[in-house]
């Protein structure tokens, strides 16, 4: 049988010109694995370009600017939006492109075979949690752009069924497909972490780590409330380690953390690269991800291929990832959490069992596994048997 011919893909780039969370993680490992897969020739839109390449993360002063710009610019998500849909679309129609595939929610103006992922309904959920504008945006296009897409992939079989029971999406339509850990995400020896633990006055074991940026959602707050109920001399002996950049609505938080910063008992690190954060990660007592709603959850795996215990919610797509070999509870749980953070620091065998275990389910989940299902996903769109 005739192999199909060569597809030639649009895909947006534009999560790649920001500090890479969640989604930008997820566009810039399947963007590489695309770049090196026979039967597809990639073409990256970059917002104001096109590019063969997988393009890098935009210059600091850009991203220092994209948060003032979204504060002070009225309507600046529409004015985004309205920009790079004239670019693209201009660019597509030049392109003679067989198939676009949208990684981050809403899909530009495409005339053809669209692949959307939907990485969550937060939006729909809890708009409280986001900002109004983002809100506002999300309730314009979203919907339009799903009910376009030829097939949808989701992160989690949560997502999936959220599409389902929100806006009646066929199921047959609707993939889900895991995410990976970046191969930086390995068990690490104190040697192996020793550079960047000093540069941030850490001892390999001696603290919990919370992954995530500062803002309602992720509910760091029940973490600080959690962590603060501990004896001293254990929030001494393991301080509470928080990575992540200060998101929307971060300022009560803040306030909060500022006696606990300036006693030692809290460090706050901010937005880590990949290898630093790859070893404050391996090096970590537990992670502790009290997230009220995720669409898969990328830290928790992140830490599980580290080998490092995990203590989370037990509610939306978390449950999937960290099945039974992490510690779970409802996300109000203050006393449950603070139990669990101290059985984990006390208690050195149960840790030992739960990181064996962590790490050996993150076995099963992979950005290749992930790149291979998306590349299947694509024939379908095109009507390929």
């Amino acid at each position: 049988m005739r192999a199909p011919p060569t597809i030639q893909l649009a895909f947006n780039g534009v999560p790649l010109l920001q500090p890479l969370t969640g989604i930008g993680n997820y566009t810039v490992q399947l963007a590489k694995r695309m770049l090196n897969s026979d039967g597809l020739e990639p073409h990256f839109f970059y917002g104001t370009h096109w590019s063969r390449q997988v393009s890098a993360q935009a210059a600091p002063s850009v991203q220092k600017l994209l948060p003032w710009i979204r504060k002070n610019i009225p309507r600046s998500y529409d004015i985004r939006q309205w920009l790079q849909s004239r670019r693209f679309h201009a660019g597509a129609a030049r392109g003679g492109f067989d198939l676009y595939h949208e990684p981050n929610n809403i899909p530009l103006p495409f005339d053809g075979p669209l692949v959307l992922t939907v990485h969550d309904l937060s939006w729909i959920r809890y708009p409280h949690m986001h900002p109004a504008e983002r809100v506002q945006a999300m309730e314009k296009r979203f919907e339009g752009g799903l009910r376009r897409a030829t097939r949808v992939i989701t992160d989690s079989q949560f997502v999936k069924q959220e599409l389902i029971d929100v806006f009646g999406i066929a199921p047959e339509k609707i993939h889900p497909v895991a995410l990976g850990a970046d191969e930086r995400f390995a068990p690490k020896t104190p040697e192996q972490t020793q550079q960047t633990l000093l540069q941030h006055q850490l001892q390999y074991g001696r603290y919990f780590l919370a992954v995530g940026t500062l803002e309602p959602r992720k509910n760091l707050q029940l973490a600080l409330n959690a962590f603060m109920a501990m004896p001293r001399l254990l929030r001494q002996r393991h301080p509470l380690v928080l990575v992540g950049m200060t998101g929307w609505h971060a300022s009560p938080l803040q306030a909060q953390l500022a006696p606990l910063l300036a006693a030692g008992e809290v460090k706050q690190l901010g937005y880590l690269a990949p290898d630093e954060l790859a070893d404050i990660m391996a090096a970590a007592c537990a992670l502790i991800y009290p997230s009220i709603y995720e669409g898969f959850g990328l830290p928790p795996l992140e830490a599980m291929a580290c080998g490092v215990p995990v203590i989370a919610s037990n509610v939306s797509s978390i449950p999937e990832v960290v099945g039974d070999t992490g510690i779970l509870l409802d996300p109000q749980d203050t006393a449950g959490l603070t139990e669990a953070m101290t059985t984990l620091a006390s208690a050195p065998e149960v840790r030992a069992n739960l990181s064996a275990r962590a790490h050996q389910r993150s076995q099963n989940f992979s950005w290749d596994h992930c790149a291979n299902q998306t590349r299947h996903i694509y024939h379908l769109a095109l009507g390929h048997t």
